[in-house]
This record gives C-alpha cells, sequence and structure tokens, in this order.
C-alpha cells in the first residue's frame, strides 16, 4: 500500500481536531466564565476583585484579561491595592469545556502595580488579605480550597508607604511563585529595582498563610540587596543629611510571631550629618538580631562594627513603628588605630585641614545612640593617646606662642599625647565639653565648643603654659591681666574643621583680672593686640 495513502487518515484526523481547536474559542463564550473567576478570587482574597473582558485561548490552556484590580482595604484607602494590565489565568482544559468548571492552574500578572501601607497602628494593608472578609458578591464558599499552580509577576512597580512618610518604589518587579495554598509553604523568588537603582533579591518560603493576618506568615529566606541609596529609600529623612550605598547580604527566619535575621550590611560613601561628605572607606556590621513582629521592635544580640582593622561593639533595642526606627543602643571600641578612625570623620562634618592625616595614635570611645535614626543624638566620651597628625604644624599656626613657650617645632607634624573630650553628637553639629589637649612642651589646652552641621568652629579654649615653658611661661605665671593662672592664654579657634582660625579671647583674659578697665574700652585694648600677635595674627 502506498505510503501517502498510510498517512492520509492520519491528516484527516489532525485536520479535524485543528478544526475543532479553532472552533471551539468561537463556541465558548469566555465571559461567561468571568463571575466564577472572580468569584472564586474575592472569596480567597476577601477583597473586591474586578476583571475586565476574557478571552480563551485553548492553544495556551489560559483565559486572558486586559484589566484587573483588587481594591484595598477600606481601613487604609479607597484606591486599588493592586491594578495590572494584563491578567492571564490557566485552567485545566477539559473540565472548563466539558463541565464548565474553573480550576485554575496559574496566574500570570503583567505590569502589575501594588500599594503596599503601614498605618501607625502597625498593621499593613494587606495584612487581612484571605481572613475570610468577603465582599458583597464573593461566594460564600471555595476560598479555603483555593490552590494556584504557578503565580507569575512581570515588570511590576511597588509602591511602600509607611505611616505617612515618602513613598518609596521598586520597580521592575518580577515573582515566580509555585504551589500557592492556604495550607502549605509557598516557594517564591522575587527580584526587583530599588529607590536610587539598586537591586533586591529574595528567594525562599513563605506559608502556610496566616488567615487573621497575612503580615505574620511564617518566612524563611535569602536576602540581598546591591548598592541600594539609603537617601532614596523614603525610610530617611532626606534633610538628615545621611546618605550611603548599601550592600546587603543575610538570612531571615519568622514563624509568624518572632523573626530571626542575621547577614552583613557594608556602606559605602557613609554620610551621617547634614555638613558630611562620604565617609573616605566602608564601613560593614555584622549582626544579628530578635523582631517581635507584633511589637514591631526588637534586640541586637550581635552588633560587630567593621571599619579598617578596627572592631566596634554595638548593642541595644530598636522600634520599628513610626515613619523613623528609634534606637536605643551603646558603641564601645577599644584601642583603635587613629588611622582607621580617620576614615569616618568627613561623615560626621569633621574634615582635617588640607594636607593633615592621622598617622598614628589610639582611640577609646564609650558612646550611647538615642532616638530616631533619621534625629539620632549620640552621647559619650572620646580619649585620643598618642596621635600624630601628620600634614599640620600646630606650633606654627599659633606663632609666637610656640616661639615663647620653648617649643621647637622639627617637622611639619603635631604630636598629641592626650585628648579626651565629652561628646554630642546631632543633627546639628557636634558639641565637645571638658576637652583637654595635651601636646608635649607647649602644655595642655582646655575648653569647650562646637562644630556645626555646615563645618563651623566656635572653640572657647585656654592654653595652660607650664612654667618651665620657656619666656612667656614665666614672664605670664603671676600676671593678673592674664587671668594668673601661672602662663594661661584664652584663645578661640573659629573657621571650620579644614581651615581653622585661631584667636585672641580678649573677654576671657579680661575675666581673670582684678581690674579691667579695657572691658568699658574695647576699641583701645593694647591687651587683645599683644594676643593678636601671639596668636597668629587678625582673622583675613
Amino acid at each position: 500500500m502506498p505510503k501517502n495513502r498510510l498517512l492520509l487518515p492520519v491528516l484527516i484526523v489532525l485536520g479535524v481536531l485543528v478544526v475543532i481547536i479553532v472552533a471551539i474559542p468561537f463556541l465558548v463564550n469566555a465571559n461567561a466564565f468571568r463571575p466564577a473567576i472572580q468569584s472564586q478570587l474575592q472569596a480567597s482574597l476577601g477583597r473586591q476583585v474586578t476583571i475586565g473582558g476574557l478571552r480563551l485561548s485553548l492553544l495556551a490552556g489560559a483565559v486572558t484579561a486586559d484589566n484587573i484590580a483588587i481594591s484595598d482595604d477600606p481601613a487604609f484607602s479607597k484606591g486599588p491595592f493592586l491594578t495590572a494590565k494584563k491578567l492571564e489565568v490557566g485552567v485545566k482544559l477539559l473540565p472548563l469545556i466539558f463541565s464548565r468548571s474553573v480550576q485554575v492552574t496559574g496566574i500570570t500578572l503583567d505590569r502589575p502595580e501594588l500599594s503596599l501601607i503601614h498605618a501607625p497602628s502597625g498593621q499593613w494593608n494587606f495584612s487581612s488579605l484571605g481572613s475570610g472578609k468577603k465582599s458583597s458578591s464573593s461566594s460564600s464558599s471555595g476560598g479555603g480550597n483555593f490552590s494556584v499552580g504557578k503565580l507569575k509577576i512581570t515588570n511590576g512597580l511597588i509602591t511602600v508607604e509607611k505611616s505617612g512618610g515618602k513613598p518609596s518604589i521598586y520597580e521592575d518587579v518580577n515573582l515566580v511563585a509555585s504551589n500557592i495554598s492556604y495550607d502549605s509553604p509557598i516557594p517564591f523568588t522575587l527580584e526587583a529595582r530599588t529607590p536610587g537603582g539598586g537591586k533586591l533579591k529574595v528567594e525562599g518560603t513563605a506559608g502556610p498563610i496566616d488567615r487573621a493576618d497575612a503580615a505574620l506568615t511564617p518566612l524563611q529566606a535569602q536576602l540581598s540587596i546591591d548598592n541600594m541609596d539609603l537617601a532614596s529609600t523614603g525610610f530617611i529623612d532626606p534633610t538628615s543629611g545621611i546618605a550611603g550605598l548599601l550592600d546587603y547580604k543575610g538570612t531571615i527566619k519568622s514563624d509568624g510571631r518572632t523573626a530571626r535575621s542575621e547577614g552583613q550590611a557594608t556602606m559605602e560613601k557613609l554620610r551621617l550629618v547634614r555638613g558630611g561628605v562620604p565617609a573616605k572607606q566602608p564601613v560593614s556590621l555584622n549582626y544579628a538580631s530578635d523582631y517581635d513582629l507584633k511589637r514591631e521592635a526588637g534586640v541586637l544580640t550581635r552588633g560587630d562594627l567593621h571599619t579598617g582593622s578596627s572592631t566596634v561593639r554595638l548593642s541595644g533595642d530598636y522600634d520599628m513603628r513610626g515613619t523613623s526606627t528609634v534606637v536605643h543602643m551603646k558603641l564601645n571600641g577599644s584601642q583603635l588605630p587613629a588611622k582607621d578612625v580617620e576614615g569616618l570623620l568627613p561623615a560626621l562634618g569633621v574634615l582635617l585641614p588640607a594636607g593633615a592625616s592621622l598617622q598614628s595614635g589610639t582611640i577609646n570611645t564609650n558612646l550611647a545612640l538615642d532616638g530616631a535614626v533619621d534625629r539620632l543624638v549620640t552621647t559619650g566620651t572620646l580619649q585620643i593617646s598618642n596621635a600624630r597628625l601628620a600634614g599640620y604644624d600646630l606650633a606654627s599656626k599659633m606663632k609666637v606662642l610656640s616661639l615663647l613657650s620653648g617649643l621647637q617645632s622639627s617637622s611639619a607634624d603635631t604630636v598629641i599625647e592626650t585628648l579626651s573630650s565629652n561628646l554630642r553628637i546631632a543633627p546639628e553639629g557636634i558639641r565637645a565639653d571638658n576637652l583637654k589637649i595635651v601636646i608635649p612642651l607647649l602644655g595642655s589646652l582646655t575648653g569647650n565648643g562646637t562644630i556645626g552641621s555646615n563645618n563651623a568652629l566656635n572653640f572657647h579654649m585656654v592654653a595652660h603654659l607650664a612654667p618651665s615653658s620657656g619666656i612667656l611661661g614665666q614672664m605670664t605665671k603671676d600676671i593678673p591681666l592674664l587671668g594668673g593662672r601661672g602662663g594661661s592664654i584664652p584663645f578661640m579657634i573659629q573657621g571650620t574643621t579644614s581651615q581653622p582660625v585661631f584667636l585672641p579671647d580678649v573677654a576671657g583674659a579680661a575675666s581673670g583680672a582684678i581690674s579691667n578697665p579695657l572691658q568699658q574700652q574695647p576699641q583701645q585694648n593694647p591687651l587683645g593686640n599683644v594676643l593678636q600677635d601671639i596668636l597668629g595674627g587678625k582673622k583675613k
């Protein structure tokens, strides 16, 4: 028998099947299934669901709609919780055709826009999803057995708004989740572009879904963030000056009540105050934390802060309610190389004079961090020992004072035997109280002052010259006009941290005099002229 005769029956059967497949979409009205699909989604989500016109594609085994909208929880907004340009619902064909039963195998959302809102009460607008709240058009059954083989989101956009703060927008959101039901964990992978152009990836399992509060659903996941701009996240007040690029890798495990998180966060170009500039070196935090989901508060069980070769210990608790996270923490560092700390000074608004650098010395610090992270107040003590400020000769800046004190500078460096102070670091700047600096051969400098958020200096200091410190120490030790302090000369430091200016403090000198007629005639003040010369000339 010729081969073409063998093929003829096969071709006829295939032709008939093709005709049937092509004809069925015209025989089956896809829109007839829209109420059933909407009802099933509403029953499972507990929200009003609106679906546009439906099209049936037998070749793809799917029902497609051009538009979909899921309403928000009315306690949060009257707008939509989710909208999508295109919805594709995969269905089993035989039950659909022969018994008109809709059995969903997969859902694909193209270019959805999702709005996540966090209320001051601590609730999220997605907390009530699937909680059993039915809209007026929802069916009263079927939600409990709802399951989807696969959920896919492509090119999505998520807006996050926390307690009325500035919204954060995550673009290019792509999600793949499988075996979706209320009764078992759901494997998923989420990728997105963060505000400022960074990348976010989360991979793990979520579930079983908590029907009372979806935000308390158990979760196990690995999280990574690359190059996220802190100033663009919306979670930090942009006027605070806090900025930097964040890289993060870590894990989170939640049982629906407590979340355990650990990992490492690294900050490049960190800035902590308005007047600061990006730090010269990265800072990384290796941490572990336990977080109470109901209370929205947690405790830092491990906090190792690294910069250069130094490690600083960070401990305490935090509260994430409200528009900004509030912390109460302690930071302790011992015998830190001054060179490591130098790279972080610009982030605090402290710029060393041009060409100057810390080449040696150690630092001890004990600080308390309290308040909202974007309005943080840090207080505590700082001690520096045996430091060398290379490229900056304090003796030459104070001119005649250093010469008459007997200090003969042999290099362009300043050696600091000790420096100690009580510090207060806040958004408006830095305040240093009980400041004491001991410089070999010269004596000690004491006083207090501020570094403003614009780097401006305003310090009132006294130079204490030992009686043996050269000619000036001997000449001034018993002069009432200089305060009778055994060689003590008041002066001010103004200008900026990068260009400090030393000026005489005439009022400070006169305050120690037995009688000071110069206070009544400040325009004719010979003491002011003398101190002006001693401290390096008038301010330019």
